[in-house]
This record gives C-alpha cells, sequence and structure tokens, in this order.
C-alpha cells in the first residue's frame, strides 16, 4: 500500500563547534546548534519551575532522531536560559566509533541497544542507558511510484533499485531481519551509513526505493511515499538514551535525559510517528 505523508517541518541549520564537525564529518555526521524556540515558557521546566543549570550540552544521536531533537533541543534551551544545545546526528555506529576515539559529548542517544551496549561496555557510559521510543522499517520510494514497488518482495526484484542501511547501522540490522523474514536476498545497488542517506537517495531519484524508518517517511513530507509491509513487526529498533561517563555537564545531561523520556519529550516522539518504549 502506497501513502504519501504530511510536509514536515524544516530542521535548523547545522552550527556544531569546529572539532565536533571535523570529526563528524568523515563519518557523514550533520552537527546542529538549536536556537531559542517556541516550547516551555522561558526560564521554566517542563515542570514549570527554572532550573539553575547552564552551559553547553552536547548531545550524539541517531540521525533518525533529528526532528524530535532539534525540537527538543529548542525546548530545553528555553527553558534553561543561558544554555545551548548542540546536536551530532549520524549513523549510531558512527557515533559510537567517534565516542571510542574521544569526542566530546554529554548524551547519547542510540537507534538501537547493540550500538548503545558497545559504548556500555566500553566504559563510556554514566548509570544504566533507558529506552525512550521504538521504530519500524518502512519502504521509501520516490513520488509516483517509479519502481512499481508494492511490498517487500519488490526489492527483491533485479529490475528495482534499492537502496539500504549497511548491515552495522542500525536500519540495516532491521533490513536483514525482514529479508530473512520474508525470505528473500536484497541486493542492494549501495549501502548507505545513515538512514537519512538512503532517504536521500530516493528523494532525489537515484533509487527506486529504499528502507528507513517509517518516522523518516513521516518527516520527508511530499518527497517521498511510504508502502508498508507486513514483515516490518520482525525488526522493531529500541532507542535507549544515557548520559556520558566524560560529560562535562552532568546536571544538564541528566535534565536532557529526564525531558526525552518524560511526558513532554514522549509527546514529541509520538506525533514524529515513534513508538512507545
Amino acid at each position: 500500500m502506497t501513502r504519501h505523508r504530511a510536509t514536515s517541518r524544516t530542521a535548523l541549520s547545522a552550527m556544531g563547534a569546529a572539532a565536533l564537525m571535523a570529526t563528524a564529518a568523515g563519518c557523514g555526521s550533520d552537527a546542529t546548534t538549536t536556537q531559542p524556540g517556541a516550547g516551555a515558557p522561558a526560564g521554566s521546566t517542563a515542570s514549570g519551575t527554572t532550573s539553575a543549570a547552564s552551559g553547553t550540552l552536547t548531545v550524539f544521536a541517531a540521525a533518525s532522531l533529528k526532528k524530535t531533537f532539534t525540537q527538543l533541543g529548542q525546548d530545553f534551551e528555553a527553558s534553561h536560559p543561558g544554555t545551548t544545545v548542540t546536536f551530532s546526528f549520524a549513523g549510531s555506529s558512527d557515533l559510537v566509533t567517534q565516542l571510542q576515539q574521544g569526542a566530546p559529548a554529554d548524551v547519547f542517544a542510540s537507534a538501537d541497544t547493540k550500538n548503545m551496549d558497545k559504548a556500555t561496555g566500553d566504559s563510556l557510559v554514566e548509570g544504566s542507558p533507558v529506552d525512550f521510543a521504538t521504530n519500524t522499517l518502512e519502504i521509501a520510494v520516490p513520488p509516483g511510484n517509479p519502481g512499481r514497488v508494492t511490498d517487500l518482495k519488490s526489492l527483491a526484484n533485479p529490475a528495482v533499485k534499492v537502496v539500504l542501511c549497511a548491515p552495522e547501522v542500525p536500519c540495516g540490522t532491521a533490513a536483514q531481519k525482514v529479508e530473512t523474514t520474508a525470505e528473500i536476498d536484497i541486493k542492494p545497488v549501495s549501502e548507505e551509513s545513515s538512514v537519512t542517506d538512503v532517504l536521500g537517495k530516493v528523494s532525489s531519484g537515484e533509487a527506486d526505493a529504499g528502507l528507513v524508518y517509517v518516522t523518516d517517511v513521516e518527516a520527508a513530507g511530499d518527497t517521498v511515499e511510504g508502502v508498508t509491509f507486513d514483515e516490518s513487526s520482525a525488526a522493531v529498533n529500541r532507542y535507549p538514551i544515557a548520559t556520558l561517563a566524560d560529560s562535562q555537564n552532568v546536571s544538564l545531561a541528566e535534565e536532557f535525559v529526564a525531558l526525552v523520556t518524560g511526558a513532554q519529550g514522549q509527546q514529541v516522539l509520538a506525533a514524529a510517528g515513534f513508538g512507545q518504549p
């Protein structure tokens, strides 16, 4: 079944610190600094009280979280006067690699438990990660569906140009699971380092189809169409978030994690199509 999506809100421009961008650039990441926007009243937290914590907060987050976390970053800055939230969005596996190499960050949000487990195993995480959302795959096709994709098995047709995430990326691991469930073998024309790269290949017409998340199709607006498929239930990704052990502002980091996992964060995530953790 093919369906159109409503146009999404434009993500804010990239303004991350130069050193962070230099580290992330090689992995195709997208560093972003939020600007104060509409959210909780200035000077108040989600619970309506003013927070004394301030400073710079650096958040490493899976590429599929860009829209929701940018919005939550604005809300966080509004309730924490004097605070700047900087994001680096990329494939979860790339972000873990950067953390292992010493990239400075305060919070890590992964699109799967496997990559969070890597960070935890290397003692990069403070405390225990908390699941805050779930996501499933959907087929993205260009407007008009030129490849005539109707279901998952259509992607095994050699005439259909398919783009997938690389196996080490959460969306790539999920793609392998649904292939196994459907007993098909998809031969992609390329494998990308993040789900947003897959979406870009489809929206530009370079591919006839790509496996991305439900939330990515939602956020893409009318640049793509979505094709749902039954096998998607075989690969439900859980998203964990954690404060990092080397955080330079633990108080702010913990408050941001609380925002994401609390009622306000859950409302923003649900509106974008994420499932409950």
